[in-house]
């Protein structure tokens, strides 16, 4: 690799040329950005390399390594390290994604203001963040955080029929101690069939009052037209959609089937799961009731308890059947979720603990916005034909939705 970053535009050619090397676009790459990091590198230090200058404010100390990932392939960096004075980094790797700047900007103040860990530590190495202010870590900052508020605040003018909530603990700093916090994300469906983030607030713990207050900012951005929440089970939660949003509640069916396993024995589990499963892949809402019931008694003699939270929950669990069959797998849990509420986790776990409640909003904030920016140029998640049937109102009987949507998809 050190005979990469010495060769020259000459040497570039004559290598390909002789077919020695004919990897001609990425060695062409690799000497231009080169020649623009020491470019760069003198400008910011008042010198060139090896030159002697008045207006020097920096002296150099060797390379450091980084592997650059472009669309010509993988090439290896040697980024120009400074020994005093203003820290370089490259021009071209400084747009970064929102996220990557979101992930260094929270290591930033977390190395700042002094809560650093051995994780911050060897983050700061890696990231080659060096030496930094509190000024420069307000700048970033500060640009990230009028992109997510203009995001979280931006105005909600389309219906919305199907409203996913989630909530996942990250933990915080707060007045000298770490705390476990709730931060509580929406998705939604819209009337194209087309899904958003709507949503994204941090709370000291995860209650019905938190949650009233949460579903309330939605309504005031002008959140409407939804007919179906879904969520796993929290008592707060069911509550407040029933009191601000006045919609049926969808209880997610995996986090049930999960969370019946802790009450029976561990030879009973595949049976339960598997009576649960034939209930929520019925045909429609009547024989998925009818299911219920055989259910509940083959279960009574063994799992009493277990039937018992079944009974209670059967309309909760199976409110999806009301709505187009085509929707009812991405309607009975929360699991499409999954993706993205992984890849928050993936995010967060890097910082491990955040030094404040905006920081972990701007972290998680840039995530969810390049995931709804990805959501908003892909495919529709569910057809406008069907989302027309969802629209055209409340249906009770399931033959009347099965016959609507055929009718409109045929047209």
């Amino acid at each position: 690799m050190a005979e990469d970053r010495m060769m020259t535009p000459a040497d570039v050619v004559a290598r390909a040329m002789s077919g020695e090397h004919g990897d001609l676009l990425r060695d062409a790459v690799a000497l231009v950005v080169r020649e623009l990091m020491e470019a760069e590198v003198a400008q910011l230090t008042g010198a060139g390399r090896g030159e002697r200058s008045e207006d020097r404010v920096a002296n150099l100390n060797g390379y450091r390594q980084r592997a650059w990932d472009t669309r010509v392939g993988s090439i290896e960096l040697a980024i120009p390290r400074t020994r005093s004075g203003p820290s370089y980094f490259p021009s071209f790797l400084e747009p970064r994604s929102r996220c990557e700047q979101a992930i260094v900007s929270v290591v930033m103040e977390a190395y700042v203001n002094g809560v650093s860990t051995r994780k911050v530590d060897r983050l700061v190495e890696q990231l080659g963040i060096g030496a930094m202010s509190k000024d420069r870590v307000s700048r970033l900052c500060r640009d990230l955080d009028e992109l997510v508020a203009e995001f979280r605040e931006r105005e909600l003018t389309d219906a919305y029929p199907y409203l996913w909530l989630d909530a996942k603990h990250v933990k915080v700093r707060e007045r000298g101690r770490v705390v476990s916090k709730a931060l509580v994300v929406a998705y939604a469906v819209n009337q194209d069939g087309v899904r958003e983030v709507i949503g994204l607030d941090i709370g000291q713990v995860e209650s019905g009052p938190f949650w009233v207050a949460f579903l309330r900012s939605l309504k005031a951005r002008g959140l409407h037209g939804v007919q179906l929440a879904i969520s796993d089970h929290h008592e707060g939660l069911k509550a407040a959609i029933a009191q601000v949003l006045d919609a049926p509640w969808q209880r997610c069916t995996v986090h049930f089937v999960r969370n019946m396993h802790g009450h029976c024995r561990r030879n009973e589990r595949g049976l339960i799961s598997a009576g649960l499963r034939e209930v929520f892949q019925a045909a429609d809402g009547t024989e998925a009731r009818r299911r219920v019931g055989e259910l509940l008694d083959r279960l009574a003699p063994v799992a009493p308890k277990v039937c018992e939270l079944l009974d209670a929950a059967e309309e909760d669990l199976l409110a999806f059947y009301a709505f187009p069959k085509a929707h009812w797998s991405k309607l009975r849990s929360t699991n499409p979720l999954e993706r993205v509420n992984k890849e928050i986790g993936r995010r967060s776990d890097v910082v491990g603990i955040f030094p404040n409640d905006a920081s972990a909003i701007r972290l998680c904030g840039a995530v969810l916005i390049e995931q709804n920016d990805e959501w908003l140029t892909c495919r529709r998640y569910l057809s406008e034909e069907s989302m027309a049937v969802v629209l055209a109102g409340p249906i009770e009987d399931a033959d009347e939705v099965h016959d609507l949507e055929v009718a409109s998809l045929a047209a």
